[in-house]
């Protein structure tokens, strides 16, 4: 299925690998289709997916640009959000940012074919200006789905929350089909007071957003039917859902560097899941940018030992704390017949698609949830922050394949541990308890989702249908646009 193949796709992946990743294949899916594809980043994460890019052997190149972090006071290596402490230093890394304007205009004039269209994260602002002055359209990416996309614009629409008194008091959403019961707290996904500038900066991506020509989703249709459709009828423009993007990998390769490089070796960690049960394994993956205390650790560790399940627990920055906890009490070592522990990055897809893993106990990034539906594998869910609290309402109330850890409230910097051994333990028997209906019932409805999910990726499938959609639009709105261009030419020389 080609298409022209002088258009050119420029991306826009924010600072960071939840957002890096699903463009990376977003890439790869649209250069099958025989367009060109840039995707503009810094030289860390450049070089992150240089592999995955360079063994594609498709027409993607890498636009690196270095941060001016000194013009914002921010020291060198501060070039993505993993590597950022939360809120004041995001908005200073959004201020650098802004600076890539102008060397990014400059690019633009020597791309070959020229651009045709810009798909970017909603803080990059400013390449709604870039694609006014090259005569092209821009499509805001966005990383949840459209239910969380749903949910935000209903209640900023209604203004309910300044009826709502204290941040621990349940409301439920006005306008869905569903009904979702949250706390403010939950809702905003964070218990800090925005700043000023941080107020500013995301005044700017709604204005932005609503002068773009439309919105791609990392999610299917048959997922949140009824939410694609309303976020088209709220946002009064073309949304097109084209994922799970992740099950454009195929290549083990590919599934073990998606992202990063793993830190274990995909080979062996296969060999250990072909040892276990089918269905057995519990994983545990909190994501790239939730911070897991050492005390936290400690608990979660303890009742993942608890279980007496083998478990997969990827552990992405270990404290001083937790290093001396797992050297003096041995852990490991005690661990070590079921325990598989990953320092470091983790094979995520790699491993959720093994037949040995049963059960995924995540902190609901959107990422994570669709590749955890793509695999069949029902969830226990352990939200932090962000839009990882609508995700969980996604994940237990509406879809029914996951079971809470019972969190309540946002935990960006507890030095405590809001989940005790017990809330894991509990937590992944009720879940991978298979001599329980309810969780036979989660399992099989899981397992219809990844059905579903795959579906949607092949050959007339909803997202690849829509993916036709977008290239046939932007190939359209190109078409005419040169041909604008050739007549106001022509017009100048008469």
């Amino acid at each position: 299925m080609a298409t022209d193949n002088n258009l050119h796709f420029v991306l826009f992946p924010l600072m960071a690998q939840g957002h890096m990743i699903p463009m990376v294949d977003m890439a790869r899916i649209l250069a099958h289709r025989g367009a060109t594809v840039s995707i503009a980043t810094t030289p860390l994460l450049a070089n992150r997916v240089r592999g995955i890019v360079t063994r594609a052997k498709l027409k993607i190149q890498l636009l690196e640009l270095p941060l001016p972090l000194d013009k914002v006071g921010l020291p060198q290596g501060f070039e993505s959000l993993e590597s950022v402490p939360p809120t004041d230093i995001k908005v200073k890394l959004f201020e650098a940012m802004d600076l890539l304007q102008q060397p990014i205009e400059q690019l633009f004039r020597g791309l070959c074919p020229p651009p045709s269209c810009i798909i970017s994260d909603s803080p990059f602002t400013w390449t709604q200006d870039v694609a006014r002055k090259f005569n092209i359209p821009r499509l805001v990416f966005y990383g949840p789905g459209c239910f969380w996309l749903v949910c935000k614009h209903l209640v900023s629409a209604t203004n309910i929350l300044e009826q709502i008194e204290s941040d621990s008091e349940r409301f439920v959403i006005p306008g869905l089909p569903d009904r979702i019961e949250v706390t403010k707290l939950q809702f905003l996904g964070t218990s800090k007071t925005i700043s000023a500038k941080e107020k500013l900066f995301r005044d700017r991506f709604q204005k932005a957003e609503r002068d773009a020509y439309g919105i791609v989703v990392n999610s299917f249709n048959e997922l949140e039917p009824e939410y694609a459709q309303e976020l088209a009828r709220l946002k009064h423009k073309k949304v097109w859902c084209i994922g799970p993007v992740s099950l454009c990998n195929k290549d083990n390769k590919d599934l073990a560097d998606r992202g990063n490089r793993a830190a274990v070796n995909e080979s062996d960690c296969l060999k250990w899941l072909d040892a276990k049960e089918p269905g057995s394994v519990i994983y545990v993956g909190l994501g790239s940018l939730a911070h897991v205390s050492s005390q936290q650790g400690i608990e979660l560790g303890l009742g993942l030992e608890a279980t007496n399940r083998p478990f997969v627990w990827c552990i992405r920055k270990k404290t001083e704390e937790l290093e001396k906890w797992f050297s003096e009490e041995g852990f490991e070592e005690r661990v070590k017949d079921r325990g598989l522990i990953v320092h470091g990055w983790a094979p995520q897809v790699l491993i959720l698609s093994h037949r040995a893993v049963g059960g995924f106990l995540t902190h609901c990034g959107w990422n994570s949830t669709l590749e955890s539906v793509c695999a069949g594998v029902p969830m226990v869910t352990w939200p932090h922050f962000a839009d990882q609290f609508l995700n969980e309402a996604f994940i237990v109330d509406i879809h029914k394949i996951g079971v809470g850890i019972g969190v309540e409230i946002p935990d960006e910097d507890s030095i405590e541990a809001l989940v005790k051994k017990v809330d894991v333990k509990e937590a992944v028997e009720r879940l991978m308890n298979e001599d329980e209906d309810e969780a036979k019932q989660r399992r099989k409805r899981v397992t219809e989702l990844g059905q579903m999910a795959k579906r949607a990726m092949a050959e007339g499938g909803s997202s690849c249908v829509n993916v036709t959609s977008l290239i046939q639009d932007i190939n359209c709105l190109s078409r005419i646009n040169k041909q604008t261009c050739q007549n106001e030419h022509q017009s100048h020389i008469s």
